[in-house]
């Protein structure tokens, strides 16, 4: 496994695995697998609703917690937000049945981003989480964030996909230290990535999966991917990616899939922030 080192040393794998929208009642078992299979990164959110199956994972697989990087979320708080953020981490960590987690994220850019930021300065000073960053802000708003406060963001995870290639978001990103991450990195199977013409050319000029290869092409760009499947031999062929590299003509043809926007939905969307703002989860 390759490793990223984010800005205050921390050492991340840049391939991990992914629970989103993998059921309670199959996560455990998925989990499971993908540790048998090496995957040594694991991104949880409260929102998922699938801490506690994780957690169950972690402790059933014997693997020395040191050896694992384990990543959750926080979701949007109310009044005060500070407070209520600590509070949200607590009940994630009680979740988990973890001492503490590697990476800790805030999960939407809504809210009181400032004061929930002010809580999880605090608990990674106080070594309850070993890093902190954020998901799905805009450079303005990743940029802002870091120039205002103590703690700059270690990673931001972001929609990152040949359809959607951030590469300005990047760009950024690097000037300011952080750490780019990678959600829907297949896109959600969106625009027949798997049967895509121009990646199925190049996947076989490799032997490979065009799932292997977009894997390879995050990766290629020092991107962190967190792929999720529920099938164990898919699990397997997603971590087999560090065996051949992309040429520089293969890269740049990937780059004219970009189109430079979301293939899901728009954090900017007036109507979007009030949906994603005003969901609460319970306890």
């Amino acid at each position: 496994m390759q490793n990223v080192t984010l800005n205050n040393g921390v050492r991340m794998p840049i391939l991990g695995f992914g629970v989103y929208q993998i059921p309670p009642d199959r996560t455990e078992r998925a989990v499971t697998d993908a540790l048998a299979a090496g995957y040594r990164l694991l991104d949880t959110a409260a929102a998922y609703g699938n801490e506690v199956a994780v957690g169950r994972a972690i402790r059933s697989s014997g693997i020395p917690r040191e050896e694992l990087f384990v990543t959750t979320k926080l979701w949007v708080q109310d009044a005060p937000a500070e407070r209520n953020a600590k509070r949200a981490f607590e009940t994630s960590l009680d979740k988990l049945g973890l001492g503490h987690v590697d990476l800790y994220l805030m999960h939407q850019p809504f809210g009181d981003v400032y004061g929930q930021w002010r809580a999880m300065e605090d608990l990674y000073r106080e070594g309850r989480v070993k890093a902190i960053g954020v998901a799905n802000f805009y450079p303005d708003q990743l940029v802002d964030l870091a120039i205002n406060n103590e703690v700059t963001p270690a990673v931001n995870q972001i929609e990152t996909h040949p359809f959607f290639q951030r590469g300005t978001d990047q760009d950024v990103m690097r000037e300011h230290g952080v750490q780019l991450q990678s959600w829907g990195g297949f896109a959600e199977g969106r625009n027949d990535i798997f049967t895509h013409p121009l990646l199925s050319e190049i996947a076989e000029s490799h032997g490979k999966s065009v799932a292997q290869v977009v894997l390879r092409w995050l990766t290629q760009r020092d991107i962190v991917a967190i792929p999720k499947s529920v099938r164990a031999e898919r699990m397997a062929e997603n971590i087999d990616i560090f065996d051949f590299e992309l040429t520089a003509a293969q890269m740049a043809s990937i780059a004219t899939l970009d189109t430079g926007t979301s293939q899901f939905f728009d954090h900017r969307d007036p109507a979007m922030v009030v949906r994603l703002g005003r969901v609460r989860l319970s306890d």
